[in-house]
């Protein structure tokens, strides 16, 4: 597969003046040829494409590895924007514990509280619920697969524009998987709803709570609510969908879509640094103050997941909090230790039928090592997310 690595370390600025003499050199991660190298093995088995930023108070280092688009020899740009999916659930949770924290609402009120015509079993299941995939609802991604099998159903629908009300229409007469708060299973419905509950509190969409309370705060310039509209504006890399034509696998061009499909559940674009900037500033309790940032990352039993958070702990001990996104052609994940000032994230285009497990591996334990004079510690293995997924 044809090929092309960028890498790039950047430091913090230092104020300086005429004056001033010069400093020297502000040195490179020596993580940076490990970071590199992990890229480079994904961009050569699972990805056209990758891109990551990891982000430290003393750097910031920025690589990318592929090719923006097949069939060219265009390299993919570190700094591009790409659509990630589940990550942004965090977002709508983090405006959901802002909206708890203002005593707006309860994260324990049924949801027929906002949403009186919602659902069936409204009264039972709660905001926790939502937040937490411990709901019951049915997840509307699986009913989509089954209505849309093929890439070329999905080819044919890929500019329609799709309500709330009409995705939550998808799963109309499905029954709940178990009863709410007994078990975990993750639905994208959930936070379909969620959204439709920011806006009936506030009276304004998500989307606007979002750059209110989150992107404007924090100056993000390249994460954005992108609506209906099917472009990625400014540099990105081309996602993709295999399908199979004349007994061969072949690459059919999914980067223009309408992300309405995906809602509140996952339609947010992105590039690295505004994700690395959010999880930093949310874990370090800037967005959501204690005690509900300790409700925020207090995980459901061996699921490994809070209130719009996913944790990893990785075999050398370190912990995570962020989020993982799947969505026609774009994988993504982000992640921060607990004290928010270390992160990572990346972004891949799946293509080709390798194992990432490995390279993912390594480059979180490059990007999050163990503190000095940290004993080695059994850990639970690491969920790493296939690159296959379409949605999610």
């Amino acid at each position: 597969m044809l090929r092309a690595g960028a890498a790039a370390t950047v430091a913090v600025a230092a104020a300086t003046n005429a004056a001033t003499p010069a400093v020297a050199a502000p040195a490179t991660p020596p993580e940076g040829a490990a970071f590199q190298s992990a890229l480079d093995r994904l961009a050569g088995t699972v990805a056209s494409g990758v891109l990551a930023e990891v982000r430290d108070p003393r750097w910031v280092w920025r690589g990318s590895s592929g090719v923006r688009e097949l069939g060219t020899s265009k390299p993919v740009v570190p700094t591009g924007r790409f659509r990630v999916g589940s990550v942004t659930k965090s977002f709508v949770a983090t405006v959901v514990l802002q909206l708890a924290a203002e005593r707006r609402l309860g994260l324990d009120d049924p949801l027929r509280r906002w949403l009186p015509g919602g659902l069936p079993g409204g009264d039972r299941v709660t905001l926790r619920h939502l937040l937490q995939h411990t709901s019951g609802i049915f997840n509307y991604t699986d009913v989509l697969e089954e209505l849309y099998p093929a890439v070329a159903d999905l080819v044919r629908i890929r500019y329609r524009t799709w309500s709330p009300r009409e995705i939550l229409g998808l799963i109309a007469g499905r029954p709940s998987l178990f009863d709410p708060g007994t078990s975990w299973s993750y639905s994208n419905t959930n936070y379909i709803l969620l959204g439709l509950v920011v806006e009936r509190v506030t009276g304004r969409t998500y989307a606007d709570e979002i750059r209110r309370r989150i992107l404007q705060p924090l100056r993000l310039r390249d994460a954005e609510l992108p609506g209906a509209d099917p472009h990625i504006r400014g540099p990105h890399s081309h996602g993709y969908l295999p399908d199979v034509r004349d007994g061969a696998v072949v690459p059919v061009d999914i980067t223009d879509f309408n992300p309405s499909i995906a809602g509140a559940a996952g339609a947010m674009l992105s590039g690295a640094g505004d994700l690395n900037r959010f999880y930093g500033a949310l874990n370090a309790g800037r967005l959501v103050h204690e005690p509900l940032l300790t409700e925020m990352r207090t995980s459901f039993p061996d699921a490994g997941y809070g209130l719009g958070l996913q944790t990893e702990t990785l075999p050398n001990g370190v912990t995570l909090w962020g989020h993982t996104g799947g969505i026609f052609g774009y994988v993504t994940y982000s992640f921060s230790t607990a004290d928010g000032r270390r992160q990572l994230s990346l972004s891949a285009n799946p293509w080709g039928d390798g194992d990432p497990g490995s390279a993912l591996l390594d480059l979180l334990t490059a990007a999050f090592p163990a503190p000095e004079g940290t004993a080695p510690r059994a850990a639970a293995p690491t969920r790493i997310r296939n690159l296959d997924r379409r949605e999610g």
